[in-house]
C-alpha cells in the first residue's frame, strides 16, 4: 500500500510536472509560494487557539503541502529532495537532544533550553557564520514575536533589565517620550522611533513574565472583536449612532454581561 506521504509527493511532481501539469503550480517559485506557507502556519496556530483538532488536522495537512511543494521545486532545480530534508531534520533532533538519544544528562527544562541554544551556536559558529547571540533571528518574523526573542538571546549575556518591575519603569520612561514628542511636534519618522521603542519594551515586559506577546495581543484583539460586535448590536437595537459616551456606556454594559454572564 502506497503510503499517504509518497502519494502526496507524487501529486506534487505532477502538479509541477512540465506538460501534463496545472498551470499556476507550474509557474511558481521558492519567493512565489513563501506567503503561502507564512499564512499556513498562522491557520495552523489558529486551529490551536480554537482547540478545533478537526481543522488542525486540516491544517497540518495544508502546511504540509507547503513543505512538500518547496521540497519539489528545489529537487527540479538540482539543490535536494523531500527525503534530504527529513533527514536533515532527523539529524538534527537526535544532535539537540544528546540527553535522550546519548549519554548526556540534562536535569530540567532549563537546562535544556541553555543547551540547545549552545547546540544552535556551535552549528552557526561551524558554518562561518557570525558569533552573535542575535544571529540567525528570522526578519520575517512577526515584529512581536521577534522582538522577544532578540531580547530573550541579548539576555543570554546578561543583557537585561534585573525584574519585570524595571521593565515597567522602561514603559512609563518611554511613554513620557512620546507625550513629549507629540508635544514638539516632531516628525512622523521620530514619532514612529518612539512608539517603536514602547512596543519593543512592551514585549519585553511580556518576556519577563513568561508570557508570548504575540499571543497576548492576538487574544486581546479577539476580545475586543467579541466584545465591539456585541456593541454593534446593542447599538443597532437600541438606535444609538455616533455618540462616543453612549457607545462607551454599552463597552461597559458588554464587559458586566461578560464578567456576570
Amino acid at each position: 500500500m502506497t503510503r499517504p506521504i509518497d502519494r502526496l509527493l507524487a501529486i506534487v511532481a505532477r502538479l509541477r510536472d512540465p506538460d501534463r501539469g496545472c498551470p499556476w503550480d507550474r509557474e511558481q517559485n521558492f519567493a512565489t509560494i513563501a506567503p503561502y506557507k507564512i499564512e499556513e502556519a498562522y491557520e495552523v496556530a489558529d486551529a490551536i487557539e480554537r482547540e478545533d483538532m478537526t481543522a488542525l488536522k486540516e491544517e497540518l495537512g495544508d502546511l504540509l503541502l507547503q513543505v512538500v511543494f518547496h521540497a519539489r521545486m528545489a529537487e527540479e532545480a538540482g539543490l535536494f529532495a523531500f527525503d534530504d530534508v527529513a533527514q536533515a531534520i532527523a539529524d538534527k533532533m537526535e544532535r539537540r537532544h544528546p540527553h535522550v538519544f546519548g549519554d548526556a544528562e540534562i536535569a530540567s527544562v532549563a537546562a535544556q533550553n541553555d543547551a540547545w541554544e549552545a547546540h544552535k551556536a556551535a552549528e552557526r559558529e561551524a558554518k562561518g557564520e557570525a558569533a552573535s547571540v542575535v544571529e540567525g533571528v528570522a526578519i520575517a518574523l512577526p515584529a512581536l514575536v521577534r522582538a522577544a526573542k532578540i531580547s530573550r538571546r541579548a539576555a543570554r549575556i546578561g543583557f537585561d533589565w534585573p525584574d519585570a518591575d524595571s521593565v515597567i519603569d522602561k514603559i512609563e520612561e518611554e511613554l513620557d517620550e512620546i507625550e513629549d514628542a507629540i508635544d514638539d511636534r516632531v516628525p512622523p519618522a521620530a514619532l514612529e522611533e518612539e512608539i517603536g521603542d514602547l512596543l519593543f519594551a512592551t514585549a519585553n515586559l511580556a518576556r519577563k513574565l513568561d508570557i508570548e506577546p504575540e499571543t497576548a495581543l492576538r487574544r486581546a484583539t479577539a476580545k475586543f472583536e467579541r466584545r465591539f460586535r456585541r456593541v454593534e448590536t446593542l447599538a443597532a437595537e437600541r438606535g444609538i449612532g455616533r455618540n462616543l459616551d453612549a457607545l462607551e456606556a454599552l463597552w461597559q454594559e458588554v464587559k458586566a454581561e461578560e464578567k456576570f454572564g
